[in-house]
């Protein structure tokens, strides 16, 4: 029997997406990255709504869409787990997606005013950063 993890997330209160988006972005990436392997136990709504002071609403809400989207599994009578690696969205919403996130990420960072292979070897090293987390 799998033991409840602790997830090891903060919310920031000067952060422009809400507290729920805040925690389903925490958590994806934390699976993403293999800080939270398959089939750990994660904690429960009201365990995590008192770690991070939040309305369990809150929690219950970001963990259902966790669930929803294929990043958490419910087990009757035993909590959430982490589900098992699969690719959780189609390859054209993932296209979608990606699409998105750089072009918020160009708007933010073009008014900055860095020269582009700046913001190139950033984004490298950041990367290159979460990769070795998740191989380690």
């Amino acid at each position: 029997m799998a033991r409840t993890q602790a997830l090891m997330i903060q919310i920031a209160t000067g952060d422009p997406r809400p507290i729920g988006r805040q925690i389903v972005d925490a958590v994806r990436m934390k699976v993403a990255t293999g800080a939270l392997a398959p089939g750990a136990q994660l904690p429960s709504v009201r365990g995590l709504a008192q770690q991070l002071m939040v309305n369990p609403n809150t929690v219950a809400k970001a963990y259902a869409e966790l669930t929803t989207e294929g990043w958490l599994e419910s087990r009757q009578g035993m909590g959430l787990y982490v589900a098992a690696p699969r690719q959780r969205l189609s390859d054209a919403e993932r296209e979608r997606r990606l699409d998105e996130a750089i072009g918020r990420f160009v708007n933010d960072v073009i008014p900055l005013g860095f020269p582009d292979e700046a913001v190139e070897a950033r984004l490298a090293h950041e990367l290159q950063q979460l990769t070795s987390r998740k191989t380690a």
